[in-house]
């Protein structure tokens, strides 16, 4: 479905968008284009691939003239611009709203005006249940997201949502702060009962380019990943330092959901993936049919999945990475 077609990712230049490229090149694409704001990242980042079916525009999120012009003839976008650290949104919160969520509704009116055929937004588990206002700011571009497939009218453009969990490596986790830090002796955890999803970069690129062939339109895909702790972590990464407990961080939770007990009412689950549904009369699913429903009561989250890693796992998919 990618062959000719013009791809356009916000935020391109991070971790994940760098690997969403490497992939999307080798599908028969016709251009994709990287919409950000970092002139640097930008010159570093031709730089590295030197492919001439990419294109570098600057702009951000909240200009929404410069995302018209980026917009034009696009087919697939994926929304993965945002601002994601919990301490800086929660200490900026004007900013993140800015970007997170009047930024979602930018790309939503430049995606429906300018004719694109699908848009797939990046969420978090931090939307879920949010304790935070980075998590705030997501579940209402996720809620946009998914109300604008009923303001698109006559036309064709679909929108939906992947939702996923810490993404292992990525810039900004907290695999480089720990290695950056061994040196001292230390690790600093905020509490060892912590938890949270894990996925790489690998699957959640793939994970994206294979919800683009699922969509129908009003999604929130949410893959089945394992959990780990937080202290297994810092042992597979570090088993000579020392474990500081230096408590939790404002708007940190010790465990994370991807799915609450009122979204698993209208969600589905598929062997590798669940789909929230979203509630609107005017919406189906093809494959609603191959999937089953959940029990009453059910909720996705960190601390009580049945798929966890282990040391020895951590060690390995670090390794890999």
């Amino acid at each position: 479905m990618f062959r000719n077609k013009n791809i356009l990712i916000t935020g391109g230049t991070g971790s994940f968008g760098k690997k969403f490229v490497k992939k999307a090149l080798e599908y028969d694409i016709k251009k994709i284009i990287i919409f950000s704001r970092d002139e640097l990242k930008q010159f570093e980042m031709e730089q590295e691939f030197r492919d001439s079916r990419i294109r570098f525009f600057i702009g951000d999120v909240r200009d929404k003239e410069r995302l018209y012009r980026a917009f034009d003839g696009v087919d697939f976008v994926v929304h993965a611009a945002a601002m994601k650290q919990v301490p800086a949104c929660e200490y900026n919160p004007f900013e993140a709203v800015k970007t997170n969520i009047h930024g979602a509704q930018n790309v939503i009116e430049a995606a429906i005006d300018r004719g694109v055929e699908r848009v797939i937004a990046l969420s978090t588990d931090k939307a879920c249940s949010p304790a935070n206002l980075y998590g705030a700011t997501k579940l209402a571009s996720d809620k946009l997201f998914i109300a604008a497939n009923s303001y698109v009218g006559d036309k064709e453009t679909k929108f939906s949502v992947v939702r996923y969990g810490n993404v292992v490596g990525s810039r900004g986790s907290v695999v480089p702060l720990f290695n950056k830090i061994r040196h001292t002796g230390k690790l600093p955890i905020t509490d060892n009962r912590m938890t949270r999803f894990w996925i790489t970069l690998d699957q959640g690129v793939q994970f994206v380019l294979d919800s683009f062939q699922r969509m129908c339109g009003g999604e929130i895909f949410v893959p089945k990943i394992p959990s780990m702790r937080i202290v297994d972590l810092a042992k597979a990464i570090a088993p000579e330092c020392k474990i500081e407990i230096v408590g939790i961080r404002p708007g940190e939770k010790l465990h994370e959901a991807m799915i609450t007990e009122h979204d698993a009412r209208h969600t589905i689950e598929l062997d590798t993936y669940y789909v929230i549904q979203p509630e609107f009369p005017w919406w189906s699913y093809e494959d609603e049919k191959a999937g089953k429903s959940l029990p009453e009561g059910f909720e996705y989250t960190s601390d009580t999945n049945t798929q966890w890693l282990s040391i020895k796992e951590l060690r390995k998919l670090i390794e890999e990475v």
